[in-house]
């Protein structure tokens, strides 16, 4: 997959040694292999984002209004934690909920799905000369700094990327550290024809046809040598850094490093657990990648804006929350039991939430103006629920939260302070997070 947000354009080497597919594999690949992941993974912290595209509804998930107009069709159950509640179609995440913290009340001001992406993914309105990092790319950048793997810092699963690819990108910190893109298909919350669960998919990852591994390294290495000799010549920091990125676009063709991709290598029941549909394999090789030491790894759930129900919201909710709860709970339970989850902090959130009050059409609307978000797993102090909105869900009434807030939190919870500062164009800093880390919320 010819990754959007960074094509470099020096691919004609690989041509003329015939590495045809492994020069379109660097096309892919490049901007996230700058930096390499730790190799004992007990070490390092990692973060997954769970990203809802399209702005999930809290309301029928994390902050329900039982009893209330706006409360809707469906019920709340309890969890584990007493006072925390969630939607009866999250049974199995309402067992982990004593590792799980919901803030359920973010406040933000853009309630356009380009603006609002933008701001909660950077930290900053899409306005002004800068182009901000992701979070994301941020965060991989800090947590990758001292690792010595082949496997990119940061994994974006299936990502929406049309609505703000700037959003998804990173920015001024440059194409070494944007993320690996990993495409599929397969419907959300079933299996693909043909196949019984989604394939997830990383174009021309593999080999050339009649190329083996030995055959592969000789070139590598030809190409390597005449790439020394060219460097020696032309001294400038680009071509230095060119050359680090095709040198570890090239460690990518290694076996163990497409292994890792491979879900083919997890027992079916297991995989089944997670859900046969894109978001629950991603989950799975979430697991996998983590496993292996990839500091960041983001997994989308639905297709396109999936969570946007403007229409027809309970029914598009109720299969929605089945994915999530399949493949969170068991991505949870699996990072436990390899005793990764102490070390690994999931965050769920999208572009903002929607309206209590449901429209002529059973549908809610964008709604940023008291919204939740989810915090679980290492660096979290689990089951409970940060703030509160009023009874009607309209209005926060206890400790409002802004996004560079929550940003720092996760920052924090992963052991990288969010004043951390890069420096942009004209040497201007510009820190990780402009917020403030939630005490409260921090184990």
């Amino acid at each position: 997959m010819l990754n959007p947000l960074w094509q470099p354009d020096r691919r004609e080497m690989f041509r003329h040694l015939g590495l045809g597919a492994m020069a379109s594999t660097c096309a892919s690949w490049l901007p996230s292999l700058a930096e390499q992941v730790a190799a004992d993974p007990r070490r390092k912290r990692h973060c997954i984002l769970l990203w809802m595209s399209g702005g999930p509804t809290q309301t029928d998930t994390f902050d329900m209004k039982p009893g209330h107009n706006n409360g809707g069709e469906f019920k709340e159950i309890a969890t584990r934690a007493p006072g925390l509640r969630f939607s009866e179609h999250l049974p199995k995440l309402a067992e982990h909920s004593e590792r799980i913290a919901v803030i359920r009340s973010l406040t933000t001001k853009e309630g356009d799905h380009e603006r609002g992406t933008h701001l909660v993914r950077t930290g900053q309105p899409p306005m002004g000369a800068v182009a901000y990092p992701s979070i994301a790319c941020s965060l991989a950048k800090e947590l990758g700094e001292t690792a010595e793997s082949s496997l990119p810092n940061y994994v974006s699963v299936a990502p929406t990327l049309q609505i703000s690819p700037a959003a998804f990108g990173p920015g001024f910190l440059g194409p070494s550290f944007a993320p690996a893109l990993v495409g599929g298909n397969g419907a959300p919350g079933g299996p693909v024809a043909g196949g019984k669960f989604a394939a997830l998919t990383l174009d021309d990852l593999e080999l050339p046809r009649g190329v083996g591994e030995a055959q592969a390294m000789r070139r590598m290495k030809l190409w390597n040598a005449m790439e020394k000799r060219f460097l020696n010549d032309h001294r400038a920091a680009s071509f230095n850094d060119h050359h680090a990125l095709y040198r570890k676009a090239a460690d990518m063709m290694r076996p163990e490093v497409r292994a890792a991709f491979d879900l083919s290598q997890e027992p079916d029941a297991v995989r089944e657990k997670y859900g046969p549909g894109m978001f629950g394999q991603g989950c799975l090789l979430a697991r996998r990648l983590v496993e292996r030491g990839v500091p960041f790894v983001e997994v989308s759930l639905g297709s396109g804006l999936g969570w946007d129900t403007h229409a027809e919201n309970f029914k598009l909710v109720k299969d929605l929350s089945g994915e999530l709860d399949a493949g969170w709970a068991t991505l949870m339970t699996e990072l436990s039991e390899r005793g990764l989850l102490d070390s690994t902090t999931i965050v769920w959130m999208g572009e903002f939430g929607r309206t209590p009050v449901i429209n002529s059409m059973g549908g809610r609307d964008h709604f940023p103006n008291a919204w939740s978000c989810v915090l679980s797993g290492g660096g979290v102090k689990g089951g409970q629920a940060y703030g509160k909105t009023s009874a009607d869900g309209m209005t926060v009434e206890e400790k409002p939260t802004a996004i560079g807030d929550v940003l720092a939190t996760v920052s924090a919870a992963l052991g990288v302070p969010p004043d951390t500062e890069n420096f942009a164009m004209g040497e201007r800093p510009i820190k990780i997070a402009e917020g403030t880390p939630i005490a409260e919320l921090l184990a």
